[in-house]
């Protein structure tokens, strides 16, 4: 399976709405989740210079890696049973003042964190992301997922701080 390397970014509105996109393309076509996107290996970029890239290129918010905490990271096995993933967490402490423009990938809103737990979002992001949100986005906490179609999805802590 191929292993890619991706970002999610976690922007709020002044209020502390969290910004999500319902996206139009794979993976989570249809599914609400937060902006990110995957590294440009090929010119090396890292976790932090692609949540900076993606945050504008999405909402056009300008970011420098001070206005980002990387709260976790996670390794998902077989997500959709194609795929292995690599995801940094990113919770960005800089407000988005309003509703960007829908953009190809999608169209965003603002949700209360309460809100989230009842619009469809991936299983995954049930289970883990938003539970690394709630519990652990001050901190940094390490997780290794297997998400095989044909096993329980399941989740293994391997840091906690």
């Amino acid at each position: 399976m191929d292993f890619k390397i991706s970002v999610l970014v976690f922007v709020k509105n002044p209020s502390g709405k969290l910004l999500l996109i319902k996206r139009k393309k794979e993976p989570n076509k249809d599914s609400w989740s937060p902006i990110g996107g995957k590294l440009e290996m090929q010119d090396g970029e890292s976790p932090f210079q692609c949540a900076i890239r993606e945050t504008h290129e999405e909402i056009g918010l300008h970011l420098t890696e001070s206005d980002l905490h990387l709260f976790s990271m996670i390794s998902e096995k077989a997500y959709e049973g194609s795929t292995n993933w690599l995801m940094f967490l990113f919770d960005c402490k800089k407000p988005m003042p309003s509703l960007p423009p829908e953009i190809d990938e999608g169209r965003f809103k603002f949700f209360s964190r309460e809100e989230i737990n009842s619009i469809k979002i991936p299983e995954t992001d049930r289970k883990f992301i938003w539970k690394l949100w709630d519990e652990a986005r001050g901190g940094f906490s390490a997780i290794r997922a297997d998400c095989s179609p044909q096993k329980e999805l399941r989740a293994i802590i391997e840091e906690q701080i």
